[in-house]
């Protein structure tokens, strides 16, 4: 399994690379577009949609990543999009893990389009400026690597043994540490200028710390769709690591809060 696991980002993470810093924006939306549309149709299959309700779903999804495609440049409108992706994360999403809740098909369909849909956006808009995605997409990535092996080596409480048995509060201390650490050198390098109306180590280290702590809930929030829906992965594209949203579960919480901040401080 590990083997397999290697082989795979040794594959796809050179690939997503030369995407992210050579594809012109139009084709990095048009590959994303097609990557959210897998990510929707393993959504569809967690919520058991019928197969008119997984028509129904993709296609709104295809259809907003379209329409706002062709209408850049509203920041306001995207606000407001990246705004109910953070109230959605920070009030329904918790609510949704505290009370382990069975939601009819009609409220999956939107929390998807809720949770897939601002992240195209913001993967769209951070990517014309590749550094500044990539900068956030490490947050992510150092976070659930710090917390596996921090829980791993000394994990004891649970976090939320219900829904991710593995899962520690020392995994998450673990992250906080790592996320400061890296927020620190990403300061002193200027790797993430113009977060919101400051740029201060402070603003940095909180807004990492920010977007930690909203990777573990949307990780932990997939993890609760997958057990409810009876399945360890949510599909089998990429071999060794499960499906798409297993590994993107983190980044389509943290990726619009951070897309927010630099639309907020004129850096995105």
């Amino acid at each position: 399994m590990l083997k397999q696991r290697v082989l795979t980002v040794a594959v796809a993470l050179p690939l997503f690379l030369a995407a992210l810093f050579y594809l012109p924006n139009r084709w990095w939306a048009l590959t994303m577009m097609l990557l959210m549309i897998a990510g929707g149709y393993e959504w569809a299959r967690l919520a058991r949609f019928n197969a008119v309700a997984r028509f129904s779903f993709l296609a709104v999804l295809a259809a907003g990543c379209i329409m706002l495609a062709m209408t850049p440049g509203h920041a306001a409108a995207e606000r407001w999009i990246y705004g109910a992706s953070l109230a959605f994360w920070c009030v329904a999403a918790p609510c949704w893990l505290r009370f382990k809740w069975r939601a009819r098909a009609a409220a999956l369909a939107v929390a998807g389009i809720l949770v897939l849909l601002p992240t195209w956006l913001a993967a769209v808009r951070l990517q014309q400026e590749p550094s500044q995605l990539l900068t956030v997409l490490a947050v992510v990535w150092i976070a659930d690597t710090a917390a596996f092996f921090t829980g791993k080596s000394c994990g004891k409480r649970k976090l939320a043994a219900h829904i991710s048995p593995g899962k520690t509060w020392e995994g998450v201390a673990g992250a906080a540490v790592a996320v400061v650490l890296y927020a620190w050198l990403a300061g002193a390098f200027s790797l993430l200028p113009k977060i919101g109306t400051a740029a201060g180590m402070t603003a940095i280290i909180g807004a990492f710390l920010a977007m930690t702590a909203l990777s573990i809930v949307g990780d932990l929030f997939e993890s609760l769709l997958k057990r409810t829906a009876g399945v360890k992965d949510s599909g089998n594209l990429l071999p060794g690591h499960g499906g798409l949203l297993d590994r993107i579960d983190g980044i389509t919480a943290a990726l619009p809060f951070a897309a927010l901040l630099y639309a907020g401080g004129g850096g995105a």
